[in-house]
């Protein structure tokens, strides 16, 4: 149970900069397409480290917490948007934001 709850928190944290760099493309375009799906093999991987399996019941709360990662990370963008001109990486625009202030 405790290693399913890390992995929850860690697919939700490595999502939210791949939902920050979704919002600020074109729906269905290729950058949008790698936005959402680059993150999989990583979860996977973490699926088979950890131990968990592929049993129905982890399904359920990884892919919430895959989602609400993406979610946040769309949130904070429109956040940061109303800040100033911001791009699509959370890493940078973090920086310049932090080094204007």
């Amino acid at each position: 149970m405790k290693s399913l709850l890390i992995v929850i928190f860690l697919v939700l944290m490595l999502n939210i900069p791949f939902g920050y760099w979704r919002i600020n493309v074109k729906r269905f375009s290729l950058q949008w397409f790698l936005a959402i799906h680059i993150p999989v093999p990583f979860i996977i991987a973490l699926r088979i480290f950890t131990d968990i399996g592929f049993e129905w019941q982890s399904y359920v709360f990884l892919v919430a917490s895959f989602f609400v990662g993406q979610k946040i990370g769309g949130l904070i963008h429109k956040y940061l948007d109303k800040m100033g001109d911001v791009g699509s990486c959370l890493v940078m625009d973090l920086k310049r934001i932090i080094s204007h202030h």
